[in-house]
Parts: C-alpha cells; sequence; structure tokens
C-alpha cells in the first residue's frame, strides 16, 4: 500500500494521504492569542495549505470535525468558516466540545479528503 506523509513533525504528519483518502491531523492555530474566529481562520489555511501540498483544495474535504474548547465559541467559529467554505462542495461536519492540550487553543480542526 502506497502512503505518503505530508509537513511531518516530531510526533505527527499534518496530512497522511494513502488508499484514495488524505487524513488530516489536528490542526491548531499557529497564534494561540488569536479569538476563536482568528484561530479558525489560521487553522483553515493551514489546511488550504495541507491540501494544496497534497495535490488538491477544500473542494475534496469530506468530512470536517471541529472541536471547540468552549461551545460558546461557535458562532464565532461559523464566522470564519463560512467567509472560507465553498458552498458549492460543503463537507459533512461535526462540532464538539472538548478540552484541547494547550489551554490557549480554542479550536482544532481535523478532516478526510478524496486524494486526487
Amino acid at each position: 500500500m502506497d502512503i505518503r506523509r505530508i509537513a511531518e513533525e516530531e510526533r505527527l504528519s499534518g496530512a497522511v494521504i494513502s488508499g484514495g483518502f488524505i487524513f488530516l491531523a489536528g490542526q491548531v492555530a499557529d497564534d494561540a492569542s488569536l479569538d476563536a474566529e482568528g484561530q479558525t481562520a489560521d487553522i483553515l489555511a493551514q489546511i488550504d495549505t495541507l491540501l494544496e501540498d497534497a495535490g488538491t483544495d477544500k473542494r475534496a474535504l469530506l468530512s470536517v470535525q471541529v472541536i471547540l474548547a468552549d461551545i460558546n465559541d461557535a458562532p464565532a467559529m461559523n464566522r470564519a468558516w463560512d467567509t472560507w467554505l465553498d458552498r458549492s462542495a460543503k463537507p459533512a461536519r461535526m462540532t464538539i466540545q472538548a478540552p484541547l492540550v494547550n489551554p490557549q487553543w480554542k479550536v482544532e480542526i481535523t478532516g478526510i479528503a478524496r486524494a486526487p
């Protein structure tokens, strides 16, 4: 089985391509001082870059999971999401509240996309 790893770090890869799919690691904001809307925009830009490095774009996203440290940040997260979203290719999405590893992080996003 062919496996390609993108944006490898010490403990994980930013994305892994295998079996016709792209699996995104949980992405968090580079700047944890941003509010939930800013962190979401930062994360979505990272996802754009990972998908571009994989040879595709956000229209290939099949499923997305959004984790919020505080569910009350959902409206702010959705403002950034709605600005970024391609309305002709909306992925399935779920949003939950859960504690994140770094208390400054407000949002973490992961997903699965179809590989080109």
